[in-house]
């Protein structure tokens, strides 16, 4: 399999909620065209995209929505389960613990981490906080396949080293600092404040447009 870009995988994912949208619609049948209007793309992207892991459709008649999205799901990996331990149970952590989606997709929350005195031996959910130390010790037995770091940053780099050494396969960074892991090791930071910075600079920008073409007034 040629190397896959992590911009095709992200597709994939959106593909996958649009096949389950039609799928409880009563949707048995879409056409390459239908699926990427319904994401934004163009029906040669999406060709392409399935390509890479496939034949999947039929010409004339599109794709067959369930075997479809089962066929994403197993690339994706969520043919099975993943064990995850969140580390920092403040706001974001605990939001993120409470959170019933995740298990709907094969995400199971497992452990709950933090160095608080506070917060240790607390109940959250269904599950007790542990402390950090436990760490290589859950991560061991029943085991952790990801993790997630919800912690603030001066901590962040000093966890993912814990979670590495503990065998995680892959993390997901809320910390809005860059980390650095070893090759072998997934790592995806999501910095929501890079992101509304981002968004903070289209609207301006946007606005900057307007005033620029607006017309002079008289006088």
């Amino acid at each position: 399999m040629p190397r896959i870009s992590e911009s095709t995988v992200r597709r994939l994912s959106h593909y996958y909620r649009v096949l389950e949208e039609v799928e409880a619609e009563g949707g048995r049948l879409i056409s390459s065209h239908r699926l990427a209007e319904r994401e934004g793309v163009t029906s040669a992207q999406v060709r392409k995209d399935l390509s890479c892991f496939g034949s999947f459709g039929r010409r004339g008649l599109g794709y067959n929505v369930a075997h479809l999205r089962q066929e994403i799901r197993s690339i994706l990996g969520l043919d099975r389960r993943w064990r995850v331990g969140v580390v920092g149970v403040g706001n974001l952590g605990t939001a993120l613990m409470l959170y019933r989606g995740f298990e709907k997709q094969g995400f199971d929350v497992v452990a709950a981490f933090d160095r608080d005195p506070a917060r240790i031996g607390k109940p959250l959910g269904n599950l007790v906080v542990r402390d950090i130390v436990d760490l290589p010790v859950v991560a061991k037995e029943p085991g952790l396949d990801l993790g997630v770091i919800a912690t603030p940053l001066r901590a962040a780099q000093e966890v993912a080293d814990a979670l590495v050494a503990a065998g995680v396969r892959g993390i997901i960074n809320l910390a809005p600092r860059k980390l650095f892991v070893p090759r072998h090791v997934a790592l995806r930071t999501v910095d929501l404040t890079v992101e509304f910075e981002s968004l903070s600079f289209a609207i301006a920008n946007v606005a900057a447009r307007g005033r620029r073409r607006r017309p002079n007034s008289p006088g």
